[in-house]
């Protein structure tokens, strides 16, 4: 039998990271196999129930056999209603052509295949530090010249665009922006999506703007996104997708709209991976963006009340301190007066007190310090997760 070890692995595999959320999860569900009562803080998953009316489109898809192999970039009347869906919601004139868009099993599948169709070694990929993992993670392996950001906490988890100006030149190739923002909820001002398209025009450089929890915006303004912006347009690709806004983590269904000639190559990476997404999920899709919104503006409504509820618990906490978080659903607390391995921490957050989190570091460096907390979570399993923190935290030592 062929002995698979180390030598046989791919050197290029060092390159990748992971998602240390899946991790943490996969941990706290043996503790609740063992009778433990874990309140899940740790991914990024709407604890809500996929509206019917989605679900119930799925169902008519398959009784109607809507399950068979499908374009490798969407199905047309899907990317048809993408197209129409964003150009409204973001106010983009000239509207996009379904030709602007590609789907895929979610909005990962779509950032590995974009940055592999950009990417090559030694370009110059700047991103925000932390962020979401998948972004480095790909690059990396891409053997891009990877270059992070760090967020400023008293920025409001914003960036300092002066360095970006800095940083940004002739081997830039694209920017990945994030707002509202994972892991730290901050969201982009009109005036920090004015200066990066500024500084993305000059040199030249795409804009990658990751906008899945668009949606799941907290301010009384609108959402803007950097792609309505003058000249932005063309330079931008966005990636969103159906998870968050409407609960449909496990359907697996992503987008990109990107410009026309880079979206044929995306559809390329598509067909030489994962082939189609599957027909009848894209049918719940359409669903979701054309049937009533309610759903999700009940969402919204009830993560800001877990927001307030969260943050204020948190910040009532000796030692633990919160900005507000203005999108996305999480809470994004320093700890670095308790605690120097915010990892240890989580860790003894999720053995002793019974609450699933994620170290700050799991994001990038400048994570470090911090833990994520997901309030996708009820408000009962809030109260409990704060009380248990609260109890638990002074007995917290290092090693």
């Amino acid at each position: 039998m062929l002995a698979v070890n180390e030598d046989r692995i791919a050197s290029a595999v060092s390159r990748l990271g992971s998602e240390n959320a899946f991790e943490v999860l996969a941990r706290a569900r043996v503790l609740e196999s063992e009778g433990r009562r874990i309140v899940h803080m740790e991914i990024g998953e709407p604890d809500f129930d996929t509206p019917e009316h989605i679900k119930q489109a799925a169902i008519d898809a398959l009784h109607d056999s809507h399950t068979h192999y499908s374009p490798s970039a969407g199905i047309p009347e899907l990317r048809a209603t993408i197209a129409e869906y964003a150009s409204k919601f973001r106010g983009i004139e000239p509207a996009y052509d379904p030709e602007n868009v590609v789907v895929g099993p979610g909005a990962k599948p779509i950032i590995w295949n974009l940055l592999s169709s950009i990417l090559n070694p030694g370009d110059a990929f700047v991103y925000f530090d932390p962020a979401y993992p998948a972004y480095a993670s790909a690059a990396s392996y891409l053997q891009a010249d990877v270059q992070a950001i760090p967020l400023l906490e008293e920025r409001n988890w914003r960036m300092d665009l002066d360095e970006l100006a800095q940083r940004v030149g002739p081997k830039t190739k694209a920017i990945v922006i994030n707002s509202p923002h994972n892991p730290t909820g901050g969201v982009l001002t009109p005036g920090d999506l004015e200066r990066i398209a500024d500084i993305a025009r000059r040199n030249d450089v795409l804009v990658i703007a990751d906008e899945i929890y668009s949606r799941n915006f907290y301010l009384d303004s609108e959402f803007v996104s950097i792609a309505s912006l003058p000249g932005m347009r063309e330079r931008t690709v966005i990636v969103d997708g159906f998870s968050k806004s409407y609960a449909m983590t496990g359907w697996r269904l992503g987008y990109a709209i990107a410009p026309k000639e880079l979206a044929k190559v995306v559809t390329l990476f598509n067909n030489n991976t994962f082939s189609c997404v599957a027909t009848f999920v894209q049918r719940a899709g359409i669903a979701a963006l054309t049937g009533p919104d309610e759903p999700v503006r009940h969402m919204n409504a009830t993560f800001r009340e877990r927001r307030d509820r969260l943050v204020s618990g948190l910040n009532a906490i000796p030692g633990l301190s919160c900005t507000l978080p203005e999108g996305a659903f999480y809470a994004f607390p320093n700890v670095t007066k308790v605690a120097r391995d915010d990892r240890a921490l989580a860790r003894f957050m999720l053995e002793e007190a019974g609450v699933a989190c994620t170290g700050g570091s799991a994001f990038g460096a400048a994570g470090k310090g911090y833990l994520r907390f997901s309030y996708a979570a009820s408000l009962d399993d809030i109260d409990y997760a704060l009380e248990r923190i609260a109890k638990t935290l002074p007995q917290f030592t290092e090693r």
